[in-house]
């Protein structure tokens, strides 16, 4: 499994690379305005650090808004995948940005159908949002199991992107059913490396060798 990093944070994302758990990163409009500076520039420094893909979303509703969004991010840099909302105007800025050859990738699905459409759209990616699901006590999981089935069925390329990850749980599910990619916050990213018996080893080899040495 892949691991994208959902944030526009630099100090985040260069903690996360060093770790070497960074394969691309994951941006949307709520995260940038997080972060001090113009959008593009972001972007470009985001792109600076990661090699891997580096999404960036679009804000316009309407297909023509898309496509010329899309055309400006992908000049950013040759790594840069456009995310695409998944409405009827989005699918169709889908189907021309991959005929264009540019990398997209479908966000806020919550059905296995929205998803089955983003594919046939020619999406690289799609984003199940699985922590919303579970918030209106839908299990979002179940709705990866159904993408990773159906994709399989009929073979698309399109790769799947859990997003909306809320712990662990979601994480280590996830990678049971076989999704392609997790991409996390930050802080759930560092909870994949911490248990509770690794910190209590760790202090035991310690003390031991304090004893000994002493």
């Amino acid at each position: 499994m892949k691991f994208f990093i959902d944030t526009a944070n630099l100090d985040e994302i260069k903690e996360a690379y060093s770790m070497g758990m960074v394969d691309g990163v994951t941006t949307n409009p709520s995260l940038i305005a997080k972060e001090e500076g113009a959008f593009e520039e972001i972007i470009k420094e985001i792109c600076d650090i990661v090699d891997g893909p580096v999404n960036a979303e679009v804000i316009s509703t309407d297909t023509e808004g898309m496509l010329k969004e899309a055309h400006h991010l992908a000049k950013i840099r040759n790594n840069i995948v456009v995310k695409i909302p998944m409405t009827v105007d989005g699918l169709k800025a889908t189907r021309t940005l991959t005929e264009e050859g540019i990398k997209t990738n479908v966000t806020l699905i919550f059905s296995p159908l929205q998803a089955l459409m983003a594919a046939k759209a020619g999406a690289t990616y799609v984003s199940p949002f699985v922590g919303r699901l579970d918030d209106l006590a839908q299990e979002g999981l179940v709705l990866v199991e159904q993408l990773v089935e159906i994709y399989s069925n009929y073979a698309y390329d399109t790769e799947i992107i859990v997003a909306s990850v809320r712990n662990p749980v979601h994480v280590l599910d996830a990678a049971v059913i076989g999704a392609d990619i997790a991409t996390l916050p930050f802080a759930v990213l560092g909870k994949l490396a911490a248990h509770p018996l690794t910190d209590k080893g760790l202090k035991a080899f310690l003390d031991d060798w304090n004893k000994g040495k002493g």
